[in-house]
């Protein structure tokens, strides 16, 4: 059993009066209590967005936090989730699935000097892939250049241009009306495939695409790619294709409605598109 010292002889060890010790012990309570809040809200986040970082935590939970009477810095709430763990590892990068040696026409890379000014005025397009014991599914992704909302996607069994196609089907299907984004992908033979740019022209969709450096040309779409499958657990192995498919649906539900992103000052991809400009 743990002996308590005497409040006098505390004060004669620190050289503090009994009104500072007792000030600083409250201090110590409180921060400790403060602390306990902040990771018991980051632990329910975290139970939606696993992989959700710090900075993006810290914005997401300070109104939450003030309210409660807890006042943060983020420097301090950095060293909160450090000491109780709650910092997270990056993971590698997920192989690509670009295949551009075809014969199919290609387009210039028109996004690369396009100067965005809101929603629906650009579209970035990429598919990744998810593991099951069943087999891999292909993930197709639209997201809108300026408010990063994933517009349309689909799972499907193959790189085939029918999943890219019914991506595109569900982004022009919400696009309002009278509005024509550019659409920018890779070089891939979906994206390059008559049917698909018969889509794109019937839409009356601008057509822009990588021209050698594929990666980095369609950043914007490879990083939605990277943080659907870091930070929302896309990259891990499920049992079932359907078990996927459930987690993709909530996977881009939380991308859109919960994450907030840096590039537009903290809003959530949903906000933001709803922005009328």
């Amino acid at each position: 059993m743990k002996r308590k010292i005497p409040v006098q002889r505390l004060c004669e060890k620190t050289g503090m009066s009994r009104q500072n010790l007792y000030q600083a012990r409250r201090a110590r309570q409180v921060r400790v209590v403060d602390e306990d809040l902040i990771e018991a809200l980051v632990r329910e986040e975290r139970r939606m967005q696993p992989r959700l970082g710090g900075r993006k935590l810290y914005h997401l939970l300070h109104a939450e936090l003030a309210a409660a009477g807890v006042r943060i810095g983020r420097d301090r709430f950095f060293k909160v989730l450090e000491r109780k763990g709650l910092l997270v590892d990056r993971l590698p990068k997920a192989p690509r699935t670009t295949d551009s040696r075809h014969s199919l026409g290609v387009f210039g890379n028109r996004f690369k000097d396009l100067e965005l000014t809101g929603p629906d005025h650009a579209w970035v397009s990429d598919i990744t892939y998810v593991a099951t014991d069943e087999g891999y599914l292909y993930l197709s992704l639209i997201t809108d250049a300026w408010s990063r909302k994933i517009v349309g996607y689909h799972g499907g069994d193959t790189l085939e241009t029918e999943g890219c196609l019914r991506a595109l089907a569900m982004a022009v299907a919400v696009l309002p009306e009278g509005r024509t984004p550019m659409h920018h992908s890779d070089r891939g033979s979906q994206y390059c495939s008559h049917l698909y740019i018969g889509q794109l022209r019937a839409h009356g969709l601008g057509i822009s695409m990588t021209e050698e450096r594929h990666c980095y040309e369609n950043a914007l779409a490879e990083r939605v790619n990277g943080i659907l499958k870091q930070e929302y657990s896309l990259s891990g192995r499920f049992r079932s294709k359907s078990q996927a498919l459930e987690s993709i649906h909530e996977a881009v539900r939380l991308y859109n409605t919960r994450r907030p992103h840096t590039a537009i000052k903290f809003q959530t991809p949903e906000r933001a598109h709803r922005q009328v400009v």
